[in-house]
């Protein structure tokens, strides 16, 4: 059994976080982080783990840390995400030591399957953040990719108030079951129950990476999906998917303006002691006004992101 625990002084800022885009970089191509950072996408998420093999993982680590160091890494527009290896490797706690510095705004852990994980990782995250003066804890974005994960998914988002997101890992999960990637049915099943998990929590959920790059067309439709599904933001591993994402992600302007008639007529509604009332023809109750709410929140700060970029 485990017992949720939680960090009280968790940055707030956390909770407002805008990340649409998050691109994918290897460790080993150092050359690519100032790129990205100047580039369009939300957040720079530099691998360590799938796309770095055992012999690379010490320089690597050494390279990820001068990065963090540096002032290259000091910028406030844009969120720096490190993938490190998974618990159970030989590889977790020196990565630990390398990337937990104030300059990372999230660490992303790979293959959780249990809420007992999440809440190991942290006592070894707490340790290296003792270690490397690290003030304010780092949050934590957890990889749902393994069956066992799926199935407690819900455990692992509720499990530590660090975890503030879920990333679906459709590639490895798929893979490890036999199911065929491009399989539209079986994808919605599978971002529906993580939705569902991240709604449980009330953290928010991120969709996987696209594996083949060539096909644009299956691209845009699964990141319609996840928006449909109410997902914050899908990963990328190529430039040409971060300006479609970023786009797509935006609220329409229809959407903006159903929003602020829903805003508008929940005023009137509470002036006039009413709780439930119709907009455009659809029933309106709190669930409907918080959801108005939450939209027009994303969009502001969406904008707001983007005139400071």
């Amino acid at each position: 059994m485990y017992v949720k625990q939680t960090t009280s002084n968790l940055p707030s800022r956390y909770s407002r976080i805008i990340m649409r885009s998050k691109l994918f970089v290897p460790g080993t191509r150092p050359a690519l982080f100032s790129k990205v950072l100047a580039g369009p996408a939300d957040a720079i998420s530099i691998d360590m783990e799938d796309a770095v093999i055992a012999s690379q993982k010490e320089s690597v680590r050494k390279t990820i840390n001068e990065f963090l160091t540096s002032p290259i890494s000091n910028n406030k527009h844009k969120k720096i995400i490190v993938r490190c290896n998974g618990i159970d490797t030989p590889h977790f706690e020196a990565d630990l030591l390398a990337v937990m510095h104030p300059q990372l705004d999230m660490l992303n852990i790979p293959k959780i399957e249990s809420a007992n994980d999440v809440l190991m990782a942290i006592k070894h995250i707490e340790a290296a953040e003792r270690v490397n003066g690290v003030l304010a804890p780092i949050p934590l974005l957890v990889n749902i990719e393994t069956p066992k994960g799926l199935r407690n998914a819900a455990e692992i988002a509720t499990s530590h108030q660090r975890v503030i997101g879920l990333q679906l890992g459709l590639n490895d999960l798929f893979d490890a079951s036999g199911i065929d990637r491009n399989d539209s049915a079986s994808i919605h099943t599978i971002m529906l129950m993580v939705r569902m998990a991240a709604s449980e929590a009330g953290i928010k959920a991120y969709d996987g990476a696209y594996p083949d790059i060539e096909n644009m067309q299956g691209f845009l439709a699964e990141t319609a999906m996840a928006i449909r599904l109410g997902y914050n933001g899908k990963s990328c591993i190529h430039p040409t998917q971060v300006e479609a994402v970023n786009q797509m992600f935006v609220p329409t302007p229809e959407d903006i303006l159903l929003a602020e008639k829903i805003m508008s007529a929940a005023r009137c509604a509470q002036h006039d002691g009413v709780g439930v009332f119709m907009v455009a023809g659809k029933m309106i109750d709190l669930p409907s006004i918080q959801r108005a709410q939450v939209l027009l929140d994303t969009h502001k700060r969406i904008v707001d992101a983007t005139n400071r970029s």
